[in-house]
């Protein structure tokens, strides 16, 4: 049997996912340092990672990953952080994710079939020396 969730502990779910697409780094990290989950997910999978990566924000996915959020998370539909930068052409959320230690091989379909679907053989180029 599940319970159902605290209407408090939704607002502040919605609040911390809101800041993670917004880019609202220093916010974010001070929720996470007090005890936030670094890989906290929406009912979709989505991390808070995946969000600040999808949404272009490079010192948001530092500051989570420092904390703990998993590069190489998958949401819910196989796709990972680093998938989404590379289709969004977020070029350093990408060299944050890879810094970070993500596998462009990682998830479905990778960083790197998705740098193969939309012919970014630089992204490629970058995929292959790691």
């Amino acid at each position: 049997m599940s319970e159902t969730p605290d209407p408090e502990v939704i607002e502040l779910a919605t609040k911390v996912f809101d800041l993670a697409r917004r880019g609202e780094t220093d916010t974010l990290a001070a929720y996470v340092d007090a005890g936030v989950p670094a890989d906290l997910t929406n009912d979709r999978g989505d991390s808070l990672l995946m969000l600040a990566a999808y949404h272009g924000h490079a010192a948001a996915v530092t500051a989570l990953v420092r904390r703990g959020a998993d590069p190489d998370r998958a949401n819910d539909r196989g796709q990972t952080p680093l998938a989404g930068a590379v289709f969004k052409g977020e070029n350093e959320v990408i060299e944050a994710l890879l810094a970070a230690g993500a596998d462009p091989a990682a998830g479905t379909p990778s960083a790197v079939d998705t740098a193969r679907m939309f012919g970014k053989s630089d992204l490629l180029e970058l995929f292959g020396t790691r």
